[in-house]
């Protein structure tokens, strides 16, 4: 198992130490990714003047709405990933179809050719 991680992160202008069995590297991405949605929430009028307690539940609906979101772009992506298989797949088969029909006519027009060419000898 990887060894667990520990770095210091401003969030909200306060250091925390997270730790985790991510990089470092992520658990900053988290802290930043946090610090941005209290960045876009502070531009909004009046978000400043609520108690911690309402700004903390903003946050967090602001974070699981992001969440969702991402949740149901990943599911239309799935979707279209199986889609995209069964076409391909589709095509394949059409695609073996065809190859066999070509080598069908290929071996008649052989056989036509070799007629002929006895026809004429």
């Amino acid at each position: 198992m990887n060894s667990r991680n520990y770095t210091d992160v401003i969030i909200a202008g306060k250091v925390y130490t997270l730790g985790g069995y991510e990089s470092e590297e992520y658990l900053q991405r988290v802290a930043a990714y946090l610090n941005g949605k209290l960045g876009e929430l502070r531009k909004l009028d009046g978000f400043l003047r609520q108690t911690a307690d309402y700004q903390n539940i903003l946050l967090e609906l602001n974070v699981a709405d992001d969440y969702f979101k991402a949740e149901a772009k990943l599911a239309q992506l799935a979707e279209q990933a199986e889609e995209q298989e069964k076409e391909l797949y589709r095509l394949k088969h059409q695609l073996v179809t065809t190859q066999l029909k070509l080598d069908e006519m290929k071996k008649e027009l052989e056989a036509y050719q070799k007629r002929e060419s006895s026809r004429q000898a």
